[in-house]
């Protein structure tokens, strides 16, 4: 029987696994590992943190997501990649209300993100840090 998303604990699940599969990802993996060579731990942590906030409503992700991702060599295809291998990640170990507002706002996210770096690269314009 599944549960749903109650705790850190949780979070952490969720955030391993997904990682874990993007890593290993024929299309989306080198593009991640590149940009976080010798800094994956880093980055595990701030997406605890990220996801945290999100769903708990325990406020601990201080920052601003979009701008490392403002000039990544991506498109809608490695978008709709990552939104496979997340809400996957969410079904296969989780259901209820917290799981689907997980994949809601990762959907939900992969579009401003799109949306955002499309403006950036039409417009040469630098996203605000």
């Amino acid at each position: 029987m599944k549960k749903d998303i109650e705790n850190i604990d949780d979070i952490k699940l969720l955030v391993n696994t997904f990682y874990g599969r993007v890593q290993q990802d024929k299309m989306i993996g080198a593009i991640f590992n590149e940009k976080l060579e010798g800094r994956w731990d880093e980055h595990l942590e701030k997406m605890y943190s990220f996801w945290q906030t999100i769903l708990l409503e325990e406020y601990t992700y201080h920052g601003k997501p979009f701008p490392p991702h403002a000039y990544l060599p991506i498109s809608s295809k490695h978008f709709e990649r990552w939104k496979v291998l997340f809400n996957s990640t969410v079904n296969e170990f989780f259901e209820g209300v917290k799981a689907d507002e997980a994949q809601w706002r990762a959907g939900r996210m992969a579009t401003m993100f799109l949306s955002k770096i499309e403006y950036c690269r039409l417009n040469e314009s630098k996203p605000l840090f």
